[in-house]
């Protein structure tokens, strides 16, 4: 009697363990996309909040919309982040918001500027409060491939560069505040606006292709086995 093939057993279940387990982590990466399509679709009809109540909260203030105080909005140093809005080209503003009562300073994009548009709005260290709405967004760290800051115009968002470009001093905040509304309304050629919240969500196709695999493996291996099982049987018959 041939011996049963210890050695391709254990090697298919291991092998089996992990393609189940990627499909498991899959449908669990689905839940979670689930869940962030839907606290972002909530946050985007929620009305603006305060401060204190948005990044006070425990849980994450992404996608939701802030009302703050920014001295000097409308004349504040800003730098440039190269940018594309609706096929064309161009910049986007980004300035320092020390809104009262906050420890950290906040950077606000404050729209889009087409690249045929060669002014840009004045800066001055004395201006009057401008009442923002934003949505919050949190700025993840550049890509290895992201090429270097040029002085004040940027190819990526670095808020720690940007900030050290603008002259802040103290801690800056993580995220990125998204101006709904101009600072400047007399200059029409600034264009605020927040991305659209777009979430790639092929976690379901995933699974699936990992659960098909570990489907395919079972049947590999039974058909694999009764042939070994089978081989001596038939070579006695054969002998006989």
């Amino acid at each position: 009697m041939r011996r049963f093939p210890w050695g391709l057993t254990i090697a298919s279940g291991l092998l089996l363990a992990l393609l189940v387990y990627l499909g498991v982590w899959q449908v669990q990466r689905l839940q979670w996309k689930q869940d962030l399509i839907a606290q972002s679709a909530l946050a985007s009809r929620a009305a603006p909040e305060a401060p204190d109540v948005v990044f006070g909260a425990r849980d994450d203030p992404e996608f939701r919309k802030v009302s703050l105080v920014c001295p000097g909005l409308a004349a504040a140093p800003f730098v440039e982040l190269q940018s594309i809005y609706e096929g064309q080209p161009g910049v986007r503003l980004i300035s320092a918001c020390r809104h009262p009562g906050y420890a950290r300073t906040l950077l606000v994009d404050r729209g889009f500027v087409a690249a045929d548009v060669s002014a840009r709005p004045p800066v001055s260290r004395s201006g009057a409060p401008v009442r923002l709405t934003a949505e919050v967004r949190e700025t993840p760290a550049p890509g290895p491939m992201a090429l270097a800051s040029e002085g004040r115009r940027f190819f990526a968002r670095d808020n720690a560069a940007m900030a050290r470009a603008l002259g802040v001093d103290g801690p800056v905040a993580p995220w990125t505040l998204f101006a709904l509304e101009s600072s400047n309304p007399d200059w029409p050629a600034l264009k605020p606006s927040a991305p659209p919240a777009a979430f790639s969500n092929n976690h379901l196709g995933y699974a699936i292709t990992w659960f098909g695999l570990a489907l395919a493996l079972i049947a590999f291996y039974i058909a694999l086995l009764r042939r070994k099982l089978a081989a001596p049987a038939a070579g006695a018959k054969d002998a006989s």
